[in-house]
Order: structure tokens, then C-alpha cells, then sequence
């Protein structure tokens, strides 16, 4: 028997948050060993058989993990009873550029996939809604952190006040190189620079800050925001780095769940 290895967050009695470990599945060579994105090369028995496993962990069915397809933009699916209705083809068409998922269906655990991108947990503890965003280099210069807040204040009627967030597993800005463009498109829309990089050989921007800030200035307390603090580069045995091991390779899951 499978058992993934989850490295949970506490965030509330009654809610589920985690990322996924390489550890505790199935999966070969660079998508080793637990990988349940479809869309990275691994093979399907493989994903399907790490993604039972997944269910078994959290006491769902396969069927209730909500896993989108990420294009780096920004937007946004709230996931509402409807959804399952929906033939298989309308549900795969209405996940596809979806890079924030929400919901405050119980027992429903929707997730993002990363490799050194930044995956951001969201839980509302006064409305008991929850989401799970993605945010790349472009997702966070398109501040996608402050649009899911939007988004859950738009659906969910939430409080930014009583939103709690965990920045998980992502590449640090010690590891983040980027080049002179992508620098000046951060300087562009108004990030404060001298906050979020610093100048090595190159320029080095840090992802983790970035959404930080946007997430106390969407209105979230600083103490209701909890930083990982693990970067996937320097710790590509443990979690996945398309940095180090090429984007032939895994994702990690980083999932949400009210429990009933």
C-alpha cells in the first residue's frame, strides 16, 4: 500500500491543507515518486494510482480532487454543486487556463500543481470557503494572489480580514534568476523593487514576498499569513524543481479541503 507523504498546514479544525512530497508513490525517474498532474509527461497509471492514494489520505473518492489546468494567467473557477452535473468534457473545458480554483463544498479538495511556482491555500473561517492559487512569474506580476481574494469576496461574500493564506514550497528569490526584461516588467506595474530582488550576477526576484504583499494589501493580517519557507530548488529531492530537474518532471499538489 501507497501512503503519500503530505506536509500538512494548521490551519483550522474541520479544514485539510497541505503540498505533496516527492515522496510515497508510484512514479518513476524525474516524476518520482508522487506526481498526480496529467499534464507533465508522467505516465496515466502511474497518476491514477498516486492520486487513490491521495483520496485514501484525506477519506474522499478519487472524483472529489479538483485539479485544473494552469496556463499562467489568472483566471479564476468557483466550483459550486452544479459542477458535477456536467459531463466529463464540459467539467475538463471549464478547469482548462484556470489558475485559481475555489469552493465551500465540503469535502472537495481542490489543489494547484507547482515546480518552483508559487502555491498560495486560502480559508475563509467565517464564510468556510477555501482556494488554491497558482502563481508563476506571470501569475504573480498579474497579482493573481490579489484576484483570488477578489474572487472569494465576490462569490463567498468573505472578509479579507478573516481569510487565512499559507505561501507554500517555491523557488527562493536566491535561486529565482531572472533576466533584465522580466526585471523591468515587475518595475513596471508597480512593485516596489527594493522590497522584492536583489542584484547578484543577475537579477534574483523574490516570488514569495511578492505574494505576500499582495496579500495584506488585498486586506489579509500579517499574522493570518504563514511563509513555508521551503524552496523547491535548493530542495529538489524532497519537493519537484522544473529548475533543477527540467519540466520532463512531477508537480507537487498543493491541496484544500473543508471536512465535513
Amino acid at each position: 500500500m501507497i501512503k503519500p507523504l503530505l506536509k500538512y498546514y494548521d490551519f483550522a479544525d474541520g479544514v485539510k491543507a497541505f503540498s505533496s512530497t516527492r515522496k510515497g508513490g508510484v512514479s518513476k525517474g524525474s516524476f518520482g515518486e508522487f506526481n498526480i498532474n496529467a499534464f507533465c509527461g508522467d505516465e496515466d497509471l502511474c497518476i491514477a494510482e498516486n492520486k487513490k492514494a491521495l483520496a485514501e489520505e484525506l477519506c474522499i473518492d478519487v472524483e472529489n480532487i479538483i485539479i485544473p489546468h494552469q496556463i499562467h494567467r489568472i483566471e479564476c473557477r468557483a466550483i459550486a454543486p452544479e459542477f458535477f452535473a456536467l459531463p466529463d468534457k464540459i467539467r475538463m473545458m471549464l478547469l482548462d487556463g484556470v489558475d485559481c480554483v475555489l469552493t465551500d463544498i465540503k469535502n472537495l479538495c481542490i489543489g494547484v500543481s507547482t515546480a518552483d511556482c508559487i502555491p498560495i491555500l486560502l480559508y475563509d473561517d467565517e464564510h468556510h470557503a477555501v482556494a488554491a492559487v497558482h502563481a508563476g512569474w506571470r501569475g504573480t506580476l498579474n497579482r493573481i494572489a490579489h484576484r483570488a481574494i477578489v474572487e472569494m469576496c465576490n462569490v463567498y461574500k468573505s472578509n479579507p480580514s478573516r481569510i487565512k493564506a499559507v505561501i507554500g514550497p517555491g523557488i527562493s528569490m536566491e535561486n529565482f534568476e531572472v533576466g533584465d526584461e522580466v526585471y523591468q516588467q515587475f518595475e513596471t506595474v508597480g512593485f516596489n523593487m527594493s522590497l522584492i530582488s536583489k542584484k547578484y550576477e543577475k537579477w534574483h526576484i523574490n516570488l514569495p514576498e511578492c505574494n505576500h504583499i499582495q496579500l495584506r494589501e488585498a486586506g489579509l493580517k500579517d499574522e493570518n499569513i504563514l511563509m513555508s519557507g521551503i524552496c523547491t530548488f535548493s530542495r529538489s529531492e524532497d519537493y519537484f524543481s522544473a529548475r533543477k530537474l527540467g519540466q520532463h518532471s512531477g508537480r507537487i499538489f498543493s491541496g484544500i479541503m473543508i471536512s465535513e
